[in-house]
């Protein structure tokens, strides 16, 4: 331990030596220029010095016209004719298309295929444009089959368009023959599907209770939040078997059906979707029969 600390003293000493740096005339030895100084000063000048031209070349380079002779960095006004360049190219390999459909109308008129008063110089080429006249827009019979073979398949699984950014499976809440169906101009943004008094209503998907009271003109009320800004709302039902607040599964029962509330007309099932506050129709996801 003492002999580091005597080393380190006497490179300290080293450092802080102190020395005269003295300009003499070689002829006279006269005097001209002396400077004291140390190591450390030396280190110190040396290490600034190279920082600051170091710093001083980055400017140089990158906010003059220097950065141009850097292999990657090009100039506005090169860039600016490039773009020219290549308006231009586009420009002329269309007029080499037009030149080339006339000479090949020329052809075909010195072919007798066609008039010569059919056309004009900047006729086109025939053979390459189509008439709407002549394409049959009727889809076909095997592509009406795939479609219906899609929709089949599609319409048990997955919310279409109508219910945005989801890829919820959805589960009829009960089976039954609708009785007025949605129609949103009379403000009807619900299906209403027949059943019996105290059938077994299940949720159409997982989600949270976020509703679950009496109402004086809908009885007794479900409304459930799901994923994706889906929700579900089930409305007359006779009781109900969760509080808000709890989880459901879809396809667990959630209420019984009933004929409850003053707008009620018998018993049956009043089962609206939404997404993202927006009433959807529920018949175009679920197949209540």
């Amino acid at each position: 331990m003492t002999k580091k600390r005597k080393d380190k003293k006497k490179f300290a000493k080293k450092l802080l030596h102190k020395y005269r740096l003295v300009i003499l005339n070689e002829d006279t030895f006269e005097e001209r220029f002396s400077y004291r100084l140390t190591q450390l000063n030396v280190f110190v000048t040396i290490g600034i010095s190279a920082i600051v031209l170091i710093v001083l070349t980055t400017l140089l380079i990158a906010f003059t016209p220097l950065r141009e002779y850097i292999p990657g960095y090009s100039s506005p006004k090169l860039k600016e004719t490039a773009t020219q360049l290549v308006y231009k190219t586009d420009y002329l390999q269309q007029v080499i298309h037009k030149q080339n459909q006339y000479f090949t109308s020329i052809k075909r008129v010195l072919n007798g295929e066609i008039s010569p008063l059919d056309f004009k110089e900047d006729t086109l080429d025939t053979s390459t444009s189509i008439s709407s006249d002549s394409v049959n827009f009727q889809p076909s019979v095997t592509d009406s089959i795939l479609r219906k073979e899609v929709e089949q398949e599609d319409k048990y699984n997955v919310v279409d368009e109508a219910v945005a950014k989801t890829a919820v499976k959805l589960f009829p809440p009960l089976n039954g023959k609708i009785s007025e169906g949605y129609n949103a101009k009379e403000k009807h943004y619900a299906v209403d599907i027949i059943a019996k008094e105290n059938s077994p209503v299940k949720s159409t998907a997982d989600g949270t209770v976020i509703f679950a009271e009496w109402t004086a003109d809908t009885g007794y009320v479900m409304i459930i939040e799901h994923s994706y800004g889906l929700i579900s709302v089930y409305k007359h039902n006779s009781s109900l078997t969760k509080e808000q607040g709890e989880l459901v599964k879809a396809g667990e029962v959630i209420a019984m059906s009933g004929s409850t509330g003053d707008f009620s007309t018998g018993p049956h099932l009043h089962f609206e979707l939404w997404s993202d506050g927006y009433p959807v129709n529920p018949a175009d996801f679920l197949e209540f029969q």
